[in-house]
């Protein structure tokens, strides 16, 4: 998950330098009065969404099924260790009823 969330970050910064280098150069218009940084930052956060979304679908599946196997293996021992104080339970009450 370290690694997705870095490979998004960068690919942000790569879009907010790009962004910036247009705004510097005047493709892009620039923000109104003192809003430029925070419209370079908007824009920039507008267009690395779609890239990371579609450059980034390998390393979000892996990081999912990583997520479901650590589910999974959670699951697995809370129901083993379910089993194990039902087990218990069982054979207290057992031994009371043979007193």
């Amino acid at each position: 998950m370290l690694r997705y969330t870095l490979m998004r970050l960068g690919i942000f910064v790569g879009c907010l330098a790009a962004v910036w280098g247009l705004v510097y150069f005047g493709v892009f218009p620039r923000g109104l009065g003192e809003s430029n940084g925070m419209w370079i930052v908007l824009l920039s956060l507008v267009i690395s969404a779609p890239i990371s979304f579609v450059v980034l679908r390998k390393e979000r599946d892996r990081a999912s099924v990583r997520i479901v196997q650590r589910v999974d293996r959670m699951k697995a021992n809370l129901d083993a260790s379910r089993s194990q104080e039902d087990e218990a339970d069982d054979s207290a009450r057992a031994q009371g009823q043979t007193s």
